[in-house]
């Protein structure tokens, strides 16, 4: 993917919240496709390439590599070749990507109460 122009507009926002507060970064990281659901099949347990990608039947090889790249770089994950032929790769969460696993499971309960809640309240609008 190409990078950003360093003079765009978008790259100077986004340089600015993440100098303002590093959960901006984070949340830049998060949004990414499939890096939670990576991060959570790692956690539990699917720690080869193809694990994740069978757990993640929809994601595609060239994404699922440059998200674990990403998790690496962010020290979420740790990963682990041995020397072996063909040679063997295996992927574990860190304990700071345990940590956030922890804290996205819990903003996962508050995601689903917030939308629960708003189904019932525009499912009553609807019969009244």
């Amino acid at each position: 993917m190409p990078e950003r122009k360093l003079t765009s507009t978008n790259y100077r926002n986004q340089s600015f919240l993440e100098e303002k507060c590093a959960l901006n970064e984070m949340l830049d990281l998060l949004s990414k496709r499939w890096i939670t659901d990576i991060l959570f099949a790692i956690e539990e347990g699917h720690n080869r390439f193809s694990a994740i990608r069978t757990e993640l039947k929809y994601i595609s090889d060239a994404v699922l590599s440059d998200r674990l790249k990403l998790l690496e770089k962010a020290t979420l994950i740790v990963r682990r070749s041995f020397d072996e032929i063909p040679v063997k790769v295996e992927y574990s969460i860190t304990e700071k990507g345990s940590e956030l696993s922890s804290l996205l499971d819990e903003l996962c309960h508050f995601s689903e109460t917030v939308f629960h809640e708003i189904a019932e309240t525009d499912n009553e609008t609807v019969s009244s």
